[in-house]
């Protein structure tokens, strides 16, 4: 490389040789803007909620961007990281089941407080369909 660069300075001057790395650097950059700009564009359709697509247009005007640079930035950023930018996640088996528990020891406080927690099934039902005989 350092022979190259003796020899380029030798014959045509070392101002030559410096616009030469000028212009190439120039050349390299626009080549590189050239294709990112030619890059084909596509178009998606998506469903969301009328509400939820008001507040987020209303956000994106906030931070300066439209909603359709917004969805850009997620996209690029998926396949940037290979990865959701945010945590997805279900509650756990446990957690469901935990949740069921509390519910049924609740439901079960109300029957104590109310007079009926030693009701059969048969009671129970007898009571559903009297009610709902009562509201025809």
């Amino acid at each position: 490389m350092q022979r190259d660069f003796s020899i380029v300075c030798n014959t045509f001057g070392y101002n030559t040789y410096i616009k030469y790395c000028i212009l190439l650097s120039k050349y390299i950059y626009l080549h590189g803007k050239k294709h990112r700009l030619n890059m084909g564009q596509t178009s998606i359709t998506i469903r969301i909620d009328s509400n939820i697509k008001q507040q987020f247009d209303a956000l994106c005007q906030d931070f300066g961007m439209s909603a359709n640079t917004a969805f850009n930035i997620f996209a690029r950023s998926v396949v940037k990281n290979r990865k959701i930018p945010f945590d997805i996640k279900a509650d756990s088996k446990e957690d469901i089941a935990k949740k069921a528990q509390e519910a049924i020891l609740q439901m079960r406080a109300i029957s104590d407080t109310n007079g009926n927690s030693n009701m059969t099934l048969e009671e129970i039902n007898a009571e559903i369909y009297a009610t709902r005989a009562k509201e025809k």
